[in-house]
């Protein structure tokens, strides 16, 4: 079914919605219709109508559901992709252990993002926060897709947590105004490495844990934004696609070397020094910077446990989430670096601390895990 509306915005993006429920798909429609600079040009209950309908239509952003008749949204992604390299899929699926496994999957096969829904149309409804994160997911892919092909943004506002955007945005943008790099403080063994991420995040850890495997001693401590279910599927995912032994981090466990701390959905991670042992502490402390877990609280306190000796990576992702613990991390002796934009799928968090002139390197995401062996061996360059 295509749906087909008049729109303030002269060029809205275009999104199509897949899900086996009429019901879902009318009330995504509505949220995102209300918005005048969004369009939704196709309505879909299944994976085999939703890779038909994007051959017939100019489609931007996907809201795509997983479990359908006919083909699921799983089976349906990489046939989406093969009609359109550019297409952007979010995908959309209902809070449990199974949804999260195979949105992970999803977002290694293709997908750019994933957002929990509410498990029944009732809850849907009055799902003011679904909306307003759907809307801004929406937004920020459709505009990632339009600089893709040189095409003008559509968007009437700038959505929350989108970096202003330098002339480049790879290691070379390091000379221009936007971004000045610092010298690398460190001029020993860092003792742990911090890191940071959101959206794209998952896709951009397993590439950087992954080279770092074998070759980096310390312990790593990483904060993704993400729900409780999908954090404990992404430690397992990391333990193996990475090699590192990674564990969702839970209250009182003792920091090791090579091993993986990952904050849990819903709780900031924090490190505290007890004793003689440096030891992980969770809280439910407000939310920071709109998240929690966030990675401001987790940099503050790796600081006041391990002084200067911090190595901290801002990956992927919108908003700017590490700013202000990523300053602390420089003030105290400590380096920073951060993913360039033109390997991140949002240059929102990494693209705040590049332009606020924090950071010793801002790098490819393929240049991130090389560079952290070299400072971890005590060679930062």
């Amino acid at each position: 079914m295509s749906v087909n509306t008049t729109r303030s915005s002269e060029n809205p993006i275009r999104v199509m919605v897949v899900d086996d429920s009429a019901v879902v798909r009318g009330l995504i429609t509505r949220m995102l219709e209300a918005e005048s600079d969004i369009s939704v040009v196709s309505s879909v209950g299944n994976g085999k109508m939703a890779v038909d309908s994007l051959a017939r239509n100019e489609i931007e952003v996907v809201v795509l559901d997983i479990e359908m008749p006919v083909m699921d949204g799983l089976t349906a992604l990489p046939l989406m992709m093969q009609t359109d390299k550019s297409v952007r899929v979010i995908m959309a699926s209902t809070l449990t252990a199974r949804n999260a496994d195979i949105s992970l999957r999803a977002l290694q096969a293709g997908a750019v993002d994933y957002i929990p829904k509410p498990s029944s149309s009732r809850e849907l409804s009055g799902g003011q926060d679904f909306g307003k994160e759907l809307v801004e997911k929406v937004r920020i892919h459709g505009d990632a897709r339009r600089k893709l092909k040189g095409a003008p943004s559509s968007t009437l506002s700038k959505p929350r947590g989108i970096a202003p955007r330098p002339a480049m945005g790879s290691a070379a943008a390091s000379k221009s105004k936007e971004i000045v790099l610092r010298t690398p403080s460190l001029k020993e063994r860092p003792d742990i490495v911090a890191i940071g991420s959101s959206t794209g995040g998952p896709q951009a850890l397993f590439k950087v844990l992954k080279g770092m495997f074998g070759k980096v001693k310390q312990p790593i401590v990483i904060t993704q934004h993400m729900p409780a279910t999908f954090t404990k599927i992404l430690a397992e995912h990391i333990n193996r696609m990475t090699g590192w032994t990674c564990q969702e981090a839970s209250d009182g466990v003792v920091i090791e070397p090579g091993q993986v701390y990952l904050a849990p959905g819903d709780y900031h991670m924090t490190v505290q020094t007890e004793g003689t042992k440096k030891v992980i502490r969770l809280n439910q402390d407000p939310p920071e910077n709109f998240c929690r877990p966030a990675v401001d609280p987790m940099l503050r306190s790796v600081v006041d446990a391990y002084g200067r000796k911090v190595l901290t990576v801002i990956l992927t992702g919108m908003g700017s989430d590490g700013l202000k613990g990523g300053k602390v991390v420089v003030e105290n002796g400590g380096d920073l670096i951060a993913q360039d934009e033109a390997s991140s799928v949002v240059w929102g968090m990494p693209g705040a601390v590049a332009q606020a002139g924090i950071c010793s390197a801002v790098l490819p995401l393929d240049d991130i895990p090389s560079y952290v062996v070299k400072t971890a061996a005590g060679g930062a360059s």
